[in-house]
């Protein structure tokens, strides 16, 4: 039998084992037990194995393909706050707010590419995020450099958005929903050409083969996905594809739509990544990346793929971080209104109580009876007003019996005098032509008496009007 490998070739006959260079040129021959020879073969083999894993994961480029399953020593230029992680990973943003990163390859080429690559968008919350990444070809440095974060993901600015002599195509994966840009969503896949309003978008997911359902994904779920970017440069048209990491690539596209890139894929352009933060702490990473110049790019190797940072506990979701606050705020707010409330309540018929009163007890009314029997001592319940207060009508809640309640205040001598001994009268003075005292409260500005309401008016009234007739009828 024979083994072969790009270095040498192993020959094996009847017990014995023969070890060739390419040239044919014999490197060492010894006679061994069959069994010991299989061992050394498959321990062989392994090695070869690992060998060939190991050059996988650094990447090889030829000029018109690459393939790399983790980023550590590829030749890719770096920009802004873009690095390749110690365990090989390609960070674009590394969660500081308002800024951008860049990563990217000088091609040849004025034809049709193939690619596909892994990422992941860790957002500091699991709702929000800052704007998401692309994927892009532009023909200049110059707009990367003079790009902006935030809304622009690193590809452009204020000045030459929208302009033609951009000369960039992206395919943006944003988180954000943007009025300006007019996207679709905050969850969306969009190819755009030297504008941030896309040509074409849709919402991020895949479609089943197997059911031909579509399945919605999450682009700041933390959670590796994959994406394909396919241009046909004689049809001009341009087809992009995800799905979640592990699952084959959906026959049927996400988006499929037509686009000239003859401005962009020139003979020389640069090829790559850009991601940018705003106002909120976001990082971006791709995994994995394969591109090819008019052939299908080549498969990653998702078991060499390197991991994605831990996830951890989930953040809380920022609307959560949102409406608590003010939920918060809102309830100790009411508990303060509702506690101010109840002060001025208890405040407004708070009563003064002196030892002299215990014996006049039963006939004590309590001020908020009064208050709430006279609606709060308004002007329609006013029956007159002298020097020592005034009086209104009002009516018991409890009994619905009518009163007029004097109202004197502590600042009137006269009034106090007048209360004191109206009060202690209460008990022993009775009389059938005098209105009567039911009886007394007070409060910490002012003395109330409460009478029987005399419906006629007050007895003077009625005596002062019977004179007047009698000297009339006379």
């Amino acid at each position: 039998t024979e083994t072969e490998d790009s270095r040498f070739t192993i020959q094996t006959r009847t017990n014995q084992v023969v070890l060739l260079t390419k040239d044919a040129e014999q490197i060492d021959a010894q006679t061994m037990p069959l069994e010991l020879f299989h061992h050394l073969v498959t321990l062989l083999l392994l090695l070869v194995a690992a060998d060939r894993g190991l050059a996988a994961t650094v990447g090889s480029d030829d000029g018109w393909q690459f393939a790399y399953n983790g980023f550590a020593g590829t030749n890719l230029t770096l920009d802004g706050v873009a690095k390749v992680t110690p365990n090989g990973l390609l960070m674009l943003t590394n969660g500081t707010i308002q800024q951008k990163g860049h990563a990217f390859h000088p091609f040849r080429a004025a034809r049709s590419f193939y690619t596909t690559f892994v990422l992941a968008i860790f957002g500091q919350y699991i709702d929000l995020s800052s704007p998401g990444m692309a994927f892009f070809i532009t023909t200049s440095k110059e707009v990367l450099s003079t790009a902006l974060p935030g809304q622009y993901m690193g590809l452009l600015n204020a000045t030459n958005n929208t302009d033609r002599e951009a000369h960039i195509f992206a395919v943006q994966l944003d988180t954000l929903h943007n009025s300006e840009c007019h996207d679709l969503n905050g969850n969306h896949v969009g190819v755009d050409l030297d504008s941030m309003v896309s040509r074409d978008s849709a919402d991020a997911g895949y479609n089943d083969d197997a059911t031909g359902r579509f399945h919605n994904l999450s682009l700041i779920s933390r959670k590796a996905m994959q994406v394909w970017v396919d241009y046909y440069a004689s049809a001009t048209e341009i087809a992009v594809t995800m799905a979640p990491l592990g699952i084959d690539k959906p026959k049927k596209p996400l988006l499929r739509t037509t686009m000239d890139l003859s401005t962009v894929v020139q003979d020389m352009a640069y090829v790559g990544f850009s991601s940018a933060t705003g106002a909120l702490f976001t990082r971006h990473f791709v995994v994995g990346w394969s591109f090819a110049l008019d052939r299908p790019a080549p498969m990653l190797n998702i078991l060499s793929l390197h991991a994605l940072p831990p996830i951890g506990p989930k953040s809380r979701s920022k609307v959560l971080q949102i409406v608590l606050p003010i939920a918060s705020s809102t309830t100790v707010l009411s508990m303060g209104i509702i506690v101010y409330i109840l002060v001025r309540r208890h405040l407004r018929y708070a009563e003064v109580h002196e030892d002299w009163e215990k014996a006049f007890g039963p006939h004590r009314f309590s001020y908020k009876d009064l208050f709430q029997a006279t609606k709060g001592f308004s002007q329609k319940n006013l029956l007159g007003a002298g020097g020592f207060g005034s009086v209104y009508k009002g009516v018991l809640r409890k009994s619905h019996m009518e009163v007029a309640v004097k109202r004197v205040s502590h600042e009137s001598r006269q009034g106090m005098k007048e209360f004191i001994t109206e009060v202690a009268s209460m008990r022993s003075l009775r009389h059938r032509n005098l209105v009567p005292l039911l009886g007394y409260s007070r409060r910490k500005g002012e003395f109330l008496l409460v009478y029987v309401y005399m419906p006629n008016g007050s007895l003077d009234k009625y005596l002062y009007v019977r004179s007047k007739m009698s000297e009339i009828t006379t």
